[in-house]
C-alpha cells in the first residue's frame, strides 16, 4: 500500500511538472532602440581604424560637415559610445557576428556598416556625384 500511494504521489508530481512546462512562456523579448542617441544622423568610428579613416577622410576633402549635419561618435576609447554602437546594431539587426563593427552610420532609422555603403550615403545626402 505505500509503494502505491509513493507512485500515485510521483505521477501527480510529474503530471504537475509537465503542466507547467508547457504553460511557462518565456517573457517577450523588448528590443533594443537606439533612444539614447543624439538625435539626427550618427556616424560611429574608432580612432585607429582604417576603413573609419577612409570616411573621415572622405568628409573632410569634400566638406560634408558643411553639407550634412552628424554627429561622431568615438567607440574603442568610450565604453558608453560603444554600447550605443551595439545597441544600435542589434536595433538593426545586423549579423551578430558583424555587432561591434565600425565604421557603422546610423541615419535615425537605417544602419549603414562599412566604409563604401557610408560614403555612398553622404555623397547622395551632399549631392555629390
Amino acid at each position: 500500500m505505500d509503494k502505491t500511494i509513493v507512485v500515485i504521489i510521483l505521477i501527480i508530481v510529474v503530471v504537475a511538472g509537465g503542466f507547467l512546462f508547457w504553460q511557462y512562456k518565456p517573457a517577450p523579448q523588448v528590443p533594443v532602440t537606439p533612444t539614447t542617441l543624439p538625435a539626427g544622423i550618427v556616424f560611429f568610428y574608432g580612432d585607429t581604424c582604417s576603413h573609419c579613416k577612409k570616411v573621415e577622410d572622405f568628409v573632410s576633402q569634400n566638406n560634408i560637415q558643411d553639407k550634412v549635419k552628424f554627429t561622431s561618435l568615438e567607440v574603442y576609447n568610450n565604453r558608453a559610445n560603444a554600447q550605443l554602437l551595439i545597441d544600435t546594431e542589434v536595433f538593426c539587426k545586423i549579423k551578430a557576428n558583424e555587432i561591434g563593427s565600425i565604421p557603422m552610420l546610423w541615419d535615425g532609422s537605417k544602419c549603414f556598416l562599412g566604409d563604401l555603403d557610408i560614403i555612398d550615403f553622404f555623397k547622395k545626402q551632399a549631392s555629390i556625384q
